[in-house]
């Protein structure tokens, strides 16, 4: 598990959070996406920490142009 949290440019549905979950833990992004939903059926912040996360998560260009080479 040595891969950062970053939203990847390719595979994103709507902000690239669950892509980057996904790849991060090795899971598929469809299982990612769907544990999300189902999620959503109960009482929570699921949504508030989606958008935290979508602020907080670096975009993969971002992230790789400032990791150092």
């Amino acid at each position: 598990m040595s891969r950062k949290l970053v939203r990847p440019r390719e595979g994103r549905m709507i902000a690239g959070v669950c892509a980057g979950l996904a790849r991060r833990f090795n899971m598929s992004p469809f299982m990612v996406r769907l544990l999300f939903l189902l999620s959503l059926l109960l009482p929570g912040t699921q949504v508030i920490v989606y958008l935290v996360l979508w602020v907080l998560m670096p975009n993969e260009d971002r992230y790789l142009a400032s990791a150092p080479h």
